[in-house]
């Protein structure tokens, strides 16, 4: 049974370190990243099978691949407290030289990076080649990705559900942010996404929703179930209901803030909504 007491102390501060390193810099992604907090939490503290050291080949392990890339902060957050690199690195996003750029890369070799992404639409396709190479090593390990909602406004993402589900690759999750906001304003202004669960049903995807996608028990139990859909005949896509901005009154229900860092007086506001509990790098 999950410690959700020390998952819910470390969403909170895995928030703070997403406000912290942007701010430090004045700029990133913090909208987006503080939406998936509780999904990266999740997956690293409790979904994903994960073995000690890193590397590139991943076998025997499960393996997460991030599409929508500018939700760096969170990532870099999530992967520092479990333990990739060491948390003080988080001092060093977005700055020159860095292996911490603002959207990932991998020829610095950053533990817990294996594709450079930002370009979005290309998450799934890399996730899919990456579950085949698993079906073909006959490791029994899952494939994760996460991607935005708007993201899949970019028409490789359609080529490859097709691709997908017309060769069985059952050992794959594909979590869709689906918070409603994109760098332009809402979806539903921008380009309609539709009903989605009906397309991937379609495309003939099996298809969950988490309702609740910023409450840490309800993600949990829903991505247990999306594992318990792996390896019947068809992909698995969970359609993961957020909030952009969670847990900062001022970021939340906006596009305001997808690509915006708080100035200092916001920081501090910001910080005293989430206090401080395990520790800032």
């Amino acid at each position: 049974m999950p410690d959700f007491n020390y998952l819910t102390d470390l969403v909170v501060q895995v928030r703070r370190d997403i406000l912290r390193q942007v701010h430090k810099v004045n700029s990133g992604h913090p909208g987006g990243s503080l939406g998936c907090t509780e999904f990266f939490v999740a997956l690293y503290q409790v979904l994903m099978e994960r073995k000690e050291g890193f590397d590139m080949n991943g076998v025997g392990e499960d393996l997460f691949f991030l599409s929508n890339g500018h939700i760096s902060p969170v990532f870099y957050s999530v992967l520092a407290r479990s333990g990739y690199f060491p948390v003080e690195e988080l001092n060093t996003f977005r700055l020159l030289n860095s292996r911490l750029q603002g959207h990932p890369t991998t020829h610095e070799g950053l533990p817990g990076i294996r594709v450079a992404s930002g370009s979005l639409g290309q998450g799934i396709s890399v996730s899919i080649g990456a579950a085949e190479a698993k079906k073909l090593n006959k490791d029994q390990h899952l494939i994760y990705t996460l991607c935005g909602d708007g993201e899949l406004q970019e028409g490789q993402n359609w080529e490859a559900i097709m691709y997908a589900a017309a060769n069985t690759v059952d050992n794959l999750i594909v979590t869709i942010d689906l918070n409603g906001q994109q760098i332009d304003g809402a979806t539903k202004n921008v380009l309609p996404l539709g009903n989605l669960k009906a397309k991937f049903e379609a495309f003939g995807w099996e298809v969950l929703e988490i309702e609740k996608g910023n409450n840490l028990e309800a993600v949990v139990e829903g991505m247990k179930l999306a594992k318990s859909k792996t390896g019947k005949k068809k992909p698995v896509c969970v359609l993961l209901h957020t909030i952009m901005g969670n847990g900062v009154d001022f970021m939340m229900h906006t596009h305001d803030w997808h690509g915006k860092a708080p100035n200092d007086e916001q920081l501090e506001v910001a910080l005293s909504q989430n206090p401080e509990t395990l520790g800032d790098y």
